[in-house]
């Protein structure tokens, strides 16, 4: 293993006894100190992640109209289907198309504060129905694996098992069905980038990266190095809410998706495990061999991070869909 290799974690040490999860809890803690980043085996059954895989390819394969009956510029509450190139990071397209599922809720009208707008029901393909159900079994099995970790975290740092729970009364979870298409396939002034660099906004995420497929890398010591996948096993990143509640103990690393090589696709599923969109993120107060560790939280002149989810979301959404901002949200743009 090099030093740029990221560490191994297994779930299923949470449940091999008292010390084992003890050094779980070590090596999360340290994980998300050192690098941002971690692979945790999962023991998800394989038929589990076969079947979201196998809907994911049929969504994608569907025709160009039924994707489109579902497109993002439809929903003010930034759900549904994105077209190769619709989404931007750092200003430039990204090179992938995908659909964006949500926490299903009742429209909100609601128009102050901004970030409530967010709340809103997803769409889901008439063309495809068995989606639905593989992506809320999905949903709702990361949610439990999500609110597992984060109580871990507290306990490795110092603080209650519950520190965060009535953070995540009404969860915002996002789900994306990602399709990453050639280089060849999206033309020259593609330049590589299926996603351009940048830091997740919230607590959590999870990625599921279609087996033997690579294309993450991740910022260390200002060089990008490789993710390759492991079989069974999840990317794990923290986002920039756990930075902000440990003062920068923890510390969100930027990332990227390089596109793949000529005649090749990737599938990846990332699940983002977020606080309801009004909570605001408890401090933790660390102990003190942690304390000086910490290093502040890295803010951005262009991005200055709140402790409320809704509004460090709210940015990053309108920044990543122009198009929808400007039909839905107008009074914001600019």
């Amino acid at each position: 293993m090099s030093d740029r290799d990221l560490p191994l974690l297994d779930i299923a040490d949470l449940d091999a006894g008292p010390d084992a999860a003890r050094r779980f809890r070590e090596k999360l803690r340290e994980a998300t100190h050192e690098v941002g980043f971690f692979h945790l085996r999962h023991r998800i059954p394989t038929p589990v992640t076969d079947e979201l895989f196998d809907v994911t390819r049929a969504f994608f394969a569907l025709p160009e109209q039924d994707k489109l009956a579902v497109e993002m510029t439809k929903s003010p509450w930034f759900r549904g289907y994105t077209r190769t190139g619709g989404e931007y990071t750092q200003g430039s397209p990204d090179w992938r198309e995908q659909i964006d599922i949500g926490s299903e809720r009742r429209p909100n009208t609601v128009i102050e504060p901004a970030y409530l707008r967010l709340d809103g029901p997803n769409q889901w393909p008439a063309a495809l129905p068995r989606l639905r159900p593989v992506i809320d079994a999905w949903i709702e099995r990361l949610s439990a694996l999500g609110d597992r970790l984060v109580r871990e975290w507290s306990v490795a740092l110092g603080a209650s098992p519950d520190h965060f729970d009535a953070t995540f009364d009404h969860p915002s979870i996002l789900l994306k069905l990602v399709r990453y298409p050639s280089q060849v396939d999206v033309g020259q002034g593609a330049a590589g980038q299926g996603v351009g660099a940048h830091k997740d906004p919230g607590i959590l995420t999870l990625l599921l990266v279609e087996p033997g497929k690579g294309g993450l890398q991740v910022q260390r010591d200002d060089d990008w190095f490789d993710v390759p996948p492991v079989d069974d096993a999840f990317v794990g990143n923290i986002g920039e809410l756990l930075e902000v509640a440990t003062d920068g103990y923890l510390r969100a690393t930027k990332h990227r998706v390089v596109s793949p090589v000529a005649g090749s696709e990737r599938l990846s599923i990332p699940f983002f495990f977020n606080p309801g969109l009004d909570a605001e993120v408890p401090r933790i107060d660390l102990p003190a061999d942690l304390a000086v560790r910490a290093r502040g939280v890295e803010q951005d002149a262009s991005n200055v991070l709140g402790s409320r989810y809704g509004e460090n979301l709210l940015k990053a959404r309108l920044r990543a869909h122009p198009d929808v901002a400007a039909i839905h949200h107008a009074d914001l743009v600019g």
